[in-house]
């Protein structure tokens, strides 16, 4: 069974009970341009157009066999988390998506998954989270930054959340958000080719030295797009804490607990995220359906130089393990 762990998936009757019940959320606000469809949250900048791929069932079944993934783990979209809503309104709107995601996923068998969980009250994100497990999700999938930009994980408000996440053993997958508060991404579409990364290997750096991933050891933590440039600064990382003797946790130590995606579109960046994490620690990706995701993520499995049971790892073993996935994954075949 091949695994996709990295995918979003918004349905269709989530936007439908938002233009017929506009009352729900007095936060939120559904905005018709141009024959498409945004959102903007407690008074924000709308987001992005909500994609027609996020909810087309069709072409993702057709896609999915195309490309051989017989399981695909699905979020919901970054910008619809509302991280800047009040709290309990913020707490309703996820269960509100969760509910739509729950029964969405059931009309695709290949679906699992991820609840939603509002990382602007850590109190309320755990009870949601414990809700969403209770009612049958395979984890969560969460923002770099709650609270909304230069939010940070390692807030001490979010303490119940990772507590309730460890004492449950759930798997988080780590995704980071658009906006990254760097002016300098606006041109080139670097938002999209760089400050994701960034935000990502920000957002981890201030885990690993914070000690999150020793103090939760419950919590199985995916990070997204092969963990950005943290496999490649870990030296650098470790440096830093030997700078500062006693002041900080090891970096090293919580980078051994973190799992990683293969969306990295190089055979060599896979092979060294291998030899640097190890293969038992990364999994399968797509980042599906956007543009900058990988269209034909088993390419860059098969073009790198794998043993068989680094490839069995990676491509559904793993998976299934931590998702808690009925069935068992072998490799894909050739």
């Amino acid at each position: 069974m091949i695994v996709d762990s990295h995918a979003h998936y918004v349905p269709s009757a989530l936007l439908e009970s938002l233009r017929t019940e506009r009352r729900l959320f007095p936060s939120v606000k559904l905005l018709a341009e141009g024959g498409g469809t945004r959102l903007a949250f407690a008074g924000q900048a709308p987001t992005r157009p909500v994609s027609p791929k996020l909810s087309d069932l069709a072409e993702r079944r057709k896609w999915l066999a195309g490309v051989g993934i017989d399981r695909q783990v699905v979020g919901g979209w970054l910008d619809m988390f509302g991280y800047e809503l009040p709290a309990e309104e913020g707490a309703d709107w996820c269960r509100f998506m969760n509910e739509a995601m729950r029964a969405g996923a059931a009309d695709l068998a290949a679906f699992a998954p991820l609840a939603t969980v509002p990382l602007q009250s850590g109190h309320l994100a755990a009870r949601v989270l414990e809700e969403a497990l209770d009612a049958g999700f395979h984890g969560a999938m969460i923002g770099t930054q709650p609270k909304g930009v230069g939010g940070a994980l390692d807030d001490t408000d979010l303490n119940p959340f990772w507590e309730a996440a460890s004492a449950r053993k759930a798997t988080l997958f780590l995704h980071p958000m658009f906006a990254c508060g760097d002016d300098r991404l606006e041109a080139y579409d670097l938002v999209n080719a760089v400050g994701r990364l960034t935000d990502t290997t920000t957002a981890v750096a201030r885990l690993l030295f914070s000690g999150h991933l020793q103090r939760y050891p419950g919590v199985s933590l995916i990070v997204s797009h092969g963990g950005g440039a943290l496999p490649y600064a870990l030296g650098r990382l470790k440096r830093n804490h030997a700078a500062h003797p006693g002041k900080y946790a090891d970096p090293l130590e919580g980078f051994r607990r973190l799992y990683f995606d293969t969306v990295l579109f190089e055979a060599r960046a896979l092979r060294f995220l291998c030899d640097t994490a190890g293969a038992d620690k990364v999994l399968l990706g797509s980042d599906h359906p956007f543009p900058i995701g990988d269209s034909a993520p088993l390419r860059v499995i098969d073009e790198a130089p794998l043993t068989a049971p680094e490839r069995h790892a990676i491509l559904g073993e793993t998976a299934a393990r931590i998702f808690h996935l009925d069935g068992c994954c072998g490799a894909h075949p050739g």
